[in-house]
Formats: structure tokens, C-alpha cells, sequence
């Protein structure tokens, strides 16, 4: 279940593991290799979903689309019938360039997915009938994105969708006809708002303002009413609408005003300044709420400390969680789509040895129906563990993180992989990854940390990542090296790091930071330059403008700074092997970053491993291309690391 985070804008540790080391990973196989390509080939089938009524089940499965013989994840349909799929699967899509990643029902007659072309995240909304298979894209435009608000579930024929068509740097809310595609303006941004948000029935009753640094949440008790700001904040305090109460009178919003770890909490609009506590945990933020549209109460709140966790607040969804983990034992169990009557439940059960199995519950008959696992060609048994621990950086903050030990190989003097995650504000999280059980298979250790600014451990564990990139942040990731090397696990003349988005960037800078202390590196989308990154971002991040150099650095007062800390700017003091990755259509980390790292290099007379794919954006999504950077990286730390 573990995805790579890509999102971007998306000296000696002391303590010891949170519990000790094993001398040996679980014992190792004699069966042959898993081949890397198993690691990272598309599921057969994957994103169940069942229809409204339940009839119909949904999946994306490869299959070829309407150019070329490349095989992509396509929408299919089945009949369900309550006990079983039955009948032969229909095809409803024929995408040919790339996957669909995500799609939703719309009624029991229409499904709603979004695409982008060659990954330059320009999403559009696409609707396809399910009786005729007409695909109508229903948010055409060149350079324009849209994202889906509210998917108007008591209206058979509309959504709401915010898009930038008219201005590229900001997002109108349009109701859309997903039969016709006729569009309806309900909310023009005046040019300020950066986030709506809609009421039970459909109405948009909040939007965020911005001036960069500065935010006003702005709301109203009908659509009829003129928008009045309850709440100012600067963007260090978050007060994040997430839905209304069951009244459409107060909203629960995730809130971190007045205390360090982000709470659920509920505002009264008449009284915003005293909102009461739903519910906080004492260590880790609360990341989001969960509620019942039929029985229209407040199920749970969501949160991640080592593994994630929900608190649920209503008997009924804290029985079926029992319920479910009691039948599926040494499993994370977690319901992700469920019929109008809430009587079948789609349910995913995962470790971090398998993505696992999809199946129904029907609650009626207490019938747990197994729909498939996801990679039945992995064997959870021959998967590693992956292990929850911690570490002190030098100036005192604990670090969470997780490593990954190679099946059978004592802990001892490994080749390991250092793995920062993107984001930077994001976080790795407990779970499934194929590129950790990929490299874990080929003998390497894999350290991954949640340095500071990760998300999750609290305003000041965030705050303390301000105008810190190549400095305490980076400081992070060399504390979690050198404190695997004086745990003896890691040799330290086999060490490599790989990364992507600010992953990458964590990447160039250790290697010009700390360019003894890595035999390899593996630079995946990454930032070079961070004077050009942050003048070469897309249009409708230019309103956060302000806040990215308050938490990054300003191009003109902090040039010193930020030239210090660009790898690009540094390269005459990298000298390790360095293999880097880029999709050409990135709108985050543009071609031009890459570009001018490699060059800067090859000046240098220094030969740097280059690899760009023209139909790819932030990371690579088709299929064939994954095949060729993961082939190419195995080779290029097999030739570095020798495990």
C-alpha cells in the first residue's frame, strides 16, 4: 500500500533502536532471484470498487487502448451479484498513453476517472458510461487542471469541479454535467483563494484565502451570502476544513491552533475562536476524519505513529474493524469504498510484506468475499520486514524511521541504501514498497527517515525544517548514516543514496555535503538549484510564492544561502558515482534542473549516468519506463556497491 512520495510544494546519533537489532533477518529462501520486473509490473487487477446498488464491480486491469500495443490500466466492469463477480469483464476505457490512476463512481451508470498527458498534471475530469462506453472529457482546455469537489451524490447528473481555465494561476468552482458536459460557474475566485469547501448537500460554503503567508478562512451560511472571514492565521497554523457537521451548521476541521500536535476539532462559525476538541493524540497529529453518509455520524479520526491508527467514535465502525482484524489476522485492515446502504464494504488487508488482498464484506450475512490479491506472483514469505526505529540527531531532536534488513544475512558490515523521502512536508509511512522490498531482495539494508519537517510530529518538528534545506534537514540524513554505521549494520564503504523530488535534491546535497560518506547515488527528479526551482514553479503555485521562501529562502535576501546549499552550484565537490533520472514533462522539478547538474559535471570532465523519458513527468508512471530505471539503477549500485 506504501506509494513513493514525490510530492514537492507535495555527525553521531546516539539513541539505540526502539527495540533491538535482530543478528539475522527472517531466513532466507533458496529459491532463485525474484525478478526485478515482478517488483514493479502493474497489478492484474487493482482499485476495486463497487457500484452505488452494489451490482456492479469496478477494476483497473491492463489492456490495451485504442493506439499502440502498450498494455495500460484500464477501467473494466463486472456484474456483481452480492456473492460473486460473474459474467466476463467489460472493458470501458481504452487509455493508450498512460495509466489511470484513480476513478469513481457516479451513480450506477457513470464512472469518473482524471488524466493527465505525459505527466505535466494538467488533470482533466473524464466521464464514461457504463451501459455505452462514451468517454467525455468533461473539463477540455489546453494547460488547464481541475480537481474534483464534490461529487453531488444526491444529483444524478452534476459534480462540482474547481478549474483553472480562466485564470491559470487560481480555481473557479463549476458545476459540471457529466452527461453533456455543460459547465455553471458557482464560485469565481477573486484571485486569493487557494482551497474550497462544500456542505453535506452540496454547497460551497468555505474557501481558504491567501496572501502567501497570511490565511483567512472565509465563510457563509448560503450561497446567497457574501463570504466573511472568522479566521486569520499566518500559514504556520492550520485550521484545514474537512467537513460539515450533520446540521450543515459547524464544520470539524484538523487544527493545531493553540498547541503543537494537530487536533480534530469542531468550529462554530458564530464562535470560531472557541472550538472544541473532538479528539488529539498525545504524540502524532491527527491527519483526517472519517463519517457514515447514511447514518450521518462521525466515525473516526486518522492518525500515523510507527503504523497508522484510527480512533473510531461510534460502535458500529469500531465492531467491524474488530470484526475484520480478528478474520484477517497479521493484517492492516482498512474499509475503502462501500455501497449507499453501507451494507458491502470494499476492504483492503496489507502488510509491509504485501500489498494483499481486496475483498467484500456483507455485513447482512457476516460474509467476508475474497475479490484477489494484488501481486499474487510476491510471496509475503520471501519479503523483509520492515522495522520501526529511531535515532538522535546532533542536536537533539529523535528521529523516526524504518530499516529494512535483506532476508538471511546476519546484520553485520551490509551494503545499505539511504532513502530520504520527497515531499519535503510529507512523511514515509510503515507499509508495502516495492522499491525497499525490490533492493532488500538484492542484499542491501534500506535506512528510510523521517528528518525534520516531515509531517505529523507537530508544528515544531515541522518549523524546525524553515530555511533548513542542505543544512539540519541534511544534517538529519547523515545522523541516520553514521548511526547505522556505529550500530554495525551498514559497511561503511558501501553506502548509497537515493532519493526522489526533495528526495533527490537530499541526494545531490549529501553527495556535495558529505562526499566521503557515499559510494553511489541515485538522483530521481530531484532540485540542483534552488534560485531556479523556485522561479520555474507552475502557474497556480505562484499564490504560495511568499510562503516557499519563508520556509525555503528568498532568490534575492538569501541568495548567499541558497547558493551554499544548491548541489548544482557545488558540483566541484561531488566525486561519486551519480546516476540521475528525469521525466521531461515535470512541472515541479522541470527538465532544466537535471539538465544543469549534469552539466555542471560533465564541465568537470566528471560522467554522470543520465536518463530522460519524453512522455514522463514527476516520476514515471508507464510501465516500460519503470522497467528501464530500476534495471539501470540495480546495475549502477551492484557496479558501486557490490552486494
Amino acid at each position: 500500500m506504501k506509494k513513493r512520495t514525490f510530492a514537492l510544494l507535495s555527525v553521531a546519533a546516539a539513541a539505540a533502536l526502539s527495540t533491538p537489532l535482530p543478528l539475522l533477518a527472517q531466513t532466507a529462501s533458496d529459491s532463485p532471484p525474484i525478478a526485478l520486473r515482478d517488483f514493479f509490473r502493474s497489478p492484474d487487477r487493482a482499485a476495486y470498487q463497487l457500484s452505488r446498488s452494489g451490482n456492479w464491480m469496478s477494476f483497473l486491469q491492463p489492456a490495451t487502448g485504442e493506439q499502440g500495443a502498450a498494455k495500460r490500466m484500464n477501467i473494466f466492469v463486472q456484474a456483481f451479484d452480492g456473492k460473486a463477480l460473474v459474467g466476463e469483464p467489460r472493458q470501458l476505457t481504452r487509455e493508450s498513453a498512460r495509466d489511470i490512476r484513480g476513478y469513481f463512481w457516479k451513480g450506477d451508470d457513470t464512472l469518473l476517472f482524471v488524466k493527465d498527458f505525459g505527466g505535466d498534471e494538467n488533470f482533466h475530469v473524464v466521464a464514461v458510461d457504463v451501459k455505452t462506453g462514451t468517454v467525455r472529457d468533461l473539463t477540455p482546455g489546453d494547460a488547464l487542471r481541475a480537481n474534483l469537489v464534490n461529487d453531488l451524490r444526491e444529483d444524478a447528473d452534476h459534480i462540482l469541479v474547481s478549474h483553472n481555465q480562466r485564470d491559470k494561476r487560481v480555481f473557479d468552482v463549476v458545476r459540471v454535467n457529466v452527461r453533456t458536459g455543460e459547465q455553471t460557474v458557482v464560485a469565481q475566485n477573486p484571485g486569493n483563494i487557494v482551497g474550497w469547501q462544500t456542505d453535506h448537500e452540496g454547497r460551497v460554503r468555505i474557501g481558504v484565502a491567501s496572501d502567501g503567508v497570511n490565511n483567512t478562512l472565509l465563510y457563509r451560511d448560503s450561497e446567497k451570502d457574501a463570504f466573511k472571514p472568522i479566521i486569520s492565521a499566518d500559514f504556520r497554523t492550520t485550521v484545514n476544513p474537512v467537513l460539515f457537521d450533520f446540521d450543515n451548521k459547524k464544520f470539524y476541521a484538523i487544527s493545531n491552533r493553540g498547541r503543537d500536535k494537530a487536533a480534530l476539532v469542531l468550529v462554530d462559525p458564530a464562535k470560531p475562536d472557541d472550538e472544541s476538541v473532538v479528539y488529539a493524540h498525545p504524540e502524532v497529529d491527527v491527519s483526517g476524519a472519517g463519517y457514515s453518509r447514511l447514518r450521518k455520524v462521525l466515525t473516526q479520526a486518522s492518525y500515523v505513529t510507527d503504523k497508522p491508527g484510527r480512533h473510531f467514535f461510534d460502535a458500529q465502525s469500531r465492531e467491524i474493524d474488530a470484526k475484520l482484524r480478528g478474520r484477517l489476522p497479521g493484517y492492516e485492515v482498512s474499509v475503502v469504498g462501500a455501497t449507499d446502504d453501507e451494507q458491502r464494504l470494499i476492504v483492503a488487508a496489507y502488510n509491509d510484506r504485501t500489498q494483499g488482498t481486496r475483498y467484500v464484506y456483507d455485513r447482512k450475512n457476516d460474509a467476508l468475499i475474497k475479490l484477489g490479491e494484488i501481486t499474487p506472483w510476491l510471496a509475503e514469505s520471501r519479503m523483509a520486514f520492515m522495522k520501526p526505529v529511531q535515532y538522535k540527531s546532533r542536536d537533539g531532536l529523535t528521529i523516526h524511521g524504518y530499516l529494512t534488513l535483506p532476508q538471511g544475512r546476519e546484520a553485520k558490515k551490509l551494503p545499505c541504501v539511504i532513502n530520504p523521502h520527497g515531499g519535503p512536508w510529507a512523511r514515509d509511512v510503515w507499509g508495502y514498497n516495492p522499491e525497499v522490498q525490490f533492493l532488500a531482495s538484492r542484499g542491501y539494508c534500506v535506512l528510510q527517515m523521517n528528518f525534520r519537517g516531515s509531517t505529523g510530529y507537530g508544528r515544531a518538528f515541522w518549523e524546525a525544517s524553515f530555511n533548513q534545506w542542505g543544512l539540519a534537514m541534511q544534517d538529519d540524513v547523515t545522523d541516520g548514516v553514521q548511526w547505522l554505521i556505529q550500530q554495525g549494520v551498514a559497511d561503511p564503504k558501501r553506502i548509497a543514496i537515493y532519493g526522489a523530488s526533495y528526495g533527490g535534491y537530499a541526494t545531490l546535497a549529501g553527495i556535495t555535503k558529505t562526499p566521503d560518506l557515499y559510494a553511489a547515488a541515485v538522483d530521481y527528479v530531484g532540485v540542483s538549484n534552488l534560485l531556479t526551482f523556485m522561479n520555474s514553479i507552475p502557474p497556480y503555485w505562484k499564490p504560495m510564492l511568499d510562503k516557499l521562501h519563508a520556509m525555503v529562502g528568498h532568490p534575492e535576501k538569501d541568495k548567499e544561502r541558497l547558493v551554499a546549499n544548491s548541489p548544482a552550484l557545488n558540483a566541484d565537490k561531488i566525486k561519486t558515482p551519480l546516476f540521475i533520472a528525469q521525466g521531461a514533462k515535470d512541472p515541479r522539478v522541470v527538465k532544466s534542473e537535471s539538465d544543469q547538474m549534469v552539466e555542471a559535471l560533465k564541465k568537470r570532465g566528471v560522467q554522470v549516468q543520465y536518463m530522460v523519458k519524453d512522455n514522463e513527468g514527476h516520476g514515471f508512471a508507464n510501465e516500460e519506463n519503470r522497467f528501464e530505471f530500476y534495471e539501470a539503477m540495480e546495475k549502477f549500485l551492484g557496479q558501486h556497491l557490490k552486494p
